[in-house]
């Protein structure tokens, strides 16, 4: 299995990250553990979670995810195999998206217990917080290398003035700096991180995992109409991409997906992993046969005139 670095961090990954925002939700705990015992027997080894999954389900409170991951490693022994992410700032029941150091402090110590472990190999802030400064948050997070909770950190859903403000905090005040970024991006929704947003990963050598990596299921293929959307729990989130480009885009996929024996998601996955700037896509399944489709696209290697058929469909 070809691994990569993650940015300046000595973390190496597969190219393909499993994304457990499904643990508790739509997989079961003995799905998960199905699931995530084939992801690693392949040769991948990240996994990525929050605190907050799946907190969105009615009953549920957050830290469904993190839990049966816990339990998984646990029943396994195999936490020194593991690249285990997690995040912290989404709203857990104080009504905001919360950087403060005490949230922050508060929530690693319950994020560790439900994994089972004393150590998370990356810690990102899941979102912005206006109300807190950077100094606040980094400062939060250096206590918690210096204690060993963390290894690294990282943000997700930065644009290129929040990140960059970041990166100049961590310099000036010798803060630990976010070496890691989470962006959406997929071959539909490319424009948040393509332009200064890469251009400022790639300068300062930051690892990318992007989310959304088959734009919320519509790059699979299953959902051509609206009479679709009923297919999946997450069909809803799919109707803003059934327009011409989305139609084209699919249509290409096909095209590539057909030249090599696949199916377009495999072929929407190769494509992230092509990019410039990207470490690894995340990328969830449901069932088994889906993990076997994300294994078969991270070996998928496209062409140069199938990375422009793709690039023209998706202008």
């Amino acid at each position: 299995m070809e691994t990569r670095r993650l940015g300046r961090t000595d973390l190496t990954i597969a190219p393909l990250v499993f994304g457990g925002n499904v643990f508790g939700w739509t997989a079961d705990e003995k799905t998960s553990f199905d699931m995530l015992d084939r992801f690693v027997d392949a040769g991948f080894n990240a996994i990525d979670t929050a605190n907050s999954y799946s907190r969105w389900v009615p009953g549920h409170k957050g830290g469904e995810s993190e839990t049966i991951i816990g339990n998984w490693m646990k029943a396994r022994r195999n936490r020194d195999r593991i690249v285990l992410i997690t995040k912290v700032g989404s709203d857990m029941g104080q009504g905001k998206k919360d950087l403060s150091a005490a949230h922050i402090g508060e929530a690693i110590e319950a994020s560790l217990k439900r994994l089972q472990t004393d150590m998370v190999d990356l810690y990102l802030s899941h979102w912005p917080d206006p109300t807190v400064s950077h100094e606040e948050t980094l400062g939060a997070y250096q206590k918690l290398i210096a204690a060993g909770k963390v290894r690294f950190i990282g943000a997700s859903n930065l644009d290129a003035g929040q990140m960059r403000a970041a990166l100049d905090v961590a310099r000036l005040r010798d803060l630990p700096r976010y070496q890691v970024l989470q962006p959406g991006y997929n071959l539909y929704d490319r424009a948040e991180f393509e332009g200064p947003l890469r251009d400022l990963c790639v300068a300062e050598n930051l690892g990318v995992i992007s989310y959304y990596s088959l734009a919320k299921g519509f790059l699979s293929g299953k959902y051509r109409s609206r009479d679709d959307l009923g297919k999946s729990a997450r069909g809803s989130g799919v109707q803003e991409y059934l327009n011409p480009r989305g139609m084209r885009i699919l249509a290409a996929l096909d095209t590539v997906a057909a030249r090599h024996k696949a199916v377009p998601a495999e072929v929407a996955l190769a494509w992230v992993m092509a990019r410039p700037g990207i470490t690894a896509p995340i990328a969830s399944a449901t069932n088994l046969n889906q993990v076997e489709s994300l294994i078969r696209a991270a070996s998928l290697k496209l062409a140069a005139d199938d990375m422009a058929e793709l690039e023209k469909a998706s202008a």
